[in-house]
């Protein structure tokens, strides 16, 4: 089993350096880049879906990909523990039609002791917004990596 550093027990920093990794890792929209973070059994709640196993996270993310399209996001620590991170999100993508969005979120994270995450929970809401609303483009710049995310 190959680690996935930083590993638990989680301090700030190392908690702070798991959540950039997370939204880096998310923003290249590679669902099999992505999945590699999670066990082989990693267990997902995504909104109303639950996701079990690498594999189907792989499902699970081209088809999201598939629907948001110019998918930006942003990720910041909201709290942790030992083994477990909880973070609060916002990303923006559009859909088929050009109908742009903004989804706010927070999730529930659990690593094993390798560093990998065996348990997700993501609570999601969508905002339709105005393309020139828009206030996430690509990945973050390195000179803002801990800024607060706006409240709306």
């Amino acid at each position: 089993m190959t680690d996935r550093p930083p590993l638990p027990p989680f301090d700030r920093p190392s908690a702070l350096v798991k959540v950039q990794a997370a939204e880096d890792a998310w923003n290249t929209r590679d669902p099999e880049k992505v999945s590699m973070a999670y066990t082989e059994d990693s267990v997902w709640r995504n909104r109303d879906t639950f996701v079990v196993g690498r594999p189907a996270i792989v499902e699970f993310l081209r088809d999201k990909w598939s629907r948001e399209l110019d998918y930006a996001l942003r990720k910041n620590l909201w709290a942790f523990t030992d083994d477990r991170i909880a973070v609060r999100f916002q990303y923006e993508s559009h859909d088929g039609t050009g109908q742009w969005w903004r989804s706010y979120g927070n999730e529930l994270w659990e690593f094993d002791e390798h560093g990998l995450m065996r348990r997700r929970e993501a609570s999601i809401n969508d905002v339709r917004i105005d393309e020139s609303e828009r206030r996430i483009f690509g990945t973050r710049p390195k000179d803002s990596r801990e800024p607060d995310l706006p409240t709306h």
